[in-house]
């Protein structure tokens, strides 16, 4: 792997190419992502980058008159995480990944910089990020099964259906289709083209949608497949 990048969902909008056709696309604001840490098999047994983006204070902790310390901002940076970011001389980091780049020597720690220039218009890449949490959901919902007649003598509308059989094997199997958690899983859209780069912005444009909410964090990484 050569490219990757990690970015944050903006949302999704509409784009017309040269010859009028309307597209799809979901904007992303991609990079700056500095790198915090390379990873050399002499050291790690494998060679990686590691990379930081988004912007995040450090713990403040205060104390009162008596003594009693209280944290300001729970969400900051711990002691460890700044000192780790002071070492490769960046400031704290939101989100932290590695990228097991071929190319990972030619980084240096807190002088490399990846940005959306790394990807060109045409390119295909594999989409991951944290798909959106619809909490307990039926069959239906989840599985898109088919629902029983709408008739008012049915009794069987929006149920699952038939869990299995009585005697033989006497057991539900593992795996079957049932109501239950739905969402906020890691997911992974492959083979997705890359629009449009506005590279003075960090702006990346996808044909189609993204997994996750707003805001959210998206990785970006070259595709494995090759569609046709």
């Amino acid at each position: 792997m050569k490219k990757a990048i990690l970015a944050t969902k903006v949302g999704m909008t509409q784009i017309f190419n040269e010859d009028g056709v309307l597209t799809p696309v979901t904007v992303l604001q991609a990079g700056p992502c500095v790198v915090t840490q390379v990873k050399t098999v002499e050291n790690d047994g494998y060679e990686a980058v590691q990379v930081g983006f988004g912007e995040k204070k450090e713990k403040q902790i205060k104390k009162d008159g008596s003594g009693k310390k209280t944290i300001v901002n729970p969400h900051g940076a711990t002691k460890a995480e700044a000192g780790h970011f002071k070492k490769a001389n960046t400031t704290p980091k939101q989100f932290v990944r590695e990228f097991r780049f071929e190319n990972s020597s030619e980084y240096v720690a807190g002088e490399s910089v990846i940005k959306a220039d790394i990807f060109a218009e045409g390119d295909k890449v594999d989409v991951t990020a944290t798909s959106k949490g619809k909490g307990y959901a039926g069959g239906l919902k989840r599985y898109g099964m088919k629902s029983g007649p709408s008739a008012h003598g049915s009794k069987y509308h929006r149920h699952a259906g038939s869990n299995g059989s009585a005697t033989t094997p006497g057991r539900v199997f593992k795996g079957k289709k049932m109501p239950g958690h739905m969402g906020c899983v890691r997911v992974t859209v492959q083979n997705l083209e890359i629009v449009k780069i506005d590279v003075e912005n960090d702006v990346i444009l996808v044909k189609g949608a993204v997994p996750g909410p707003k805001k959210s964090l998206v990785m970006l990484k070259e595709t494995v497949k090759v569609g046709k």
